[in-house]
């Protein structure tokens, strides 16, 4: 073999070795940030160096070219995959916290009705209790009244029997005293 074939035979040695370390290198720095899938590369056949003293840097280079763009293309591929999978989850998410949203305010709306019965159960049960006090203070008026109607009528009762003795007394006296005032009852 001449020189130039061990030369560029050393070459793709070092870069098949070369991408591979750098490619586990970036592996483990997108690792350590985040976890993503290893993008499926089909793995290329290394560029067959024909046995002669020509070599054809423009078919190394196109293959070369082309290893690239499939690899690139499915970096891209696995970049948008990803990008959709997040804007899925992007979008559950939204739902979620849609859901959730319309959850509480149908929460704080119970809760808003409830405290309105509550508060009117409140309110209904201090006018009960309003109503029982003043039912009481007339009852207790109504007896009051009840009674001094009956001392009342006994009082009237014992002035005429008072004035009949009295006007009963004096026809027995000597000197009979008129007392127009004793006749207005």
């Amino acid at each position: 073999m001449s020189d130039v074939e061990e030369e560029y035979e050393e070459q793709a040695e070092e870069e098949e070795e070369d991408p591979e370390d750098a490619g586990a290198e970036e592996t483990l720095e997108e690792e350590e940030e985040r976890p993503r899938p290893k993008p499926m590369v089909p793995q290329l056949a290394p560029p067959k160096i024909p046995e002669g003293e020509r070599v054809d840097f423009d078919d190394i280079h196109r293959k070369r070219m082309e290893k690239d763009l499939l690899e690139l293309q499915t970096l891209i591929d696995v970049h948008f995959e990803q990008r959709k999978k997040e804007e899925e989850e992007l979008i559950g998410l939204k739902e979620r916290i849609e859901r959730r949203r319309a959850e509480r305010a149908e929460q704080q709306r119970v809760r808003t009705e409830k405290e309105r019965h509550r508060q009117t159960r409140i309110a209904e049960e201090r006018q009960r209790q309003r109503a029982q006090e003043m039912w009481n203070w007339i009852y207790q008026l109504e007896s009051e009244k009840f009674d001094l109607l009956d001392q009342m009528k006994r009082q009237k009762y014992e002035i005429v029997v008072l004035l009949n003795r009295i006007s009963h007394a004096q026809k027995f006296l000597l000197h009979p005293l008129r007392t127009p005032a004793l006749h207005w009852l």
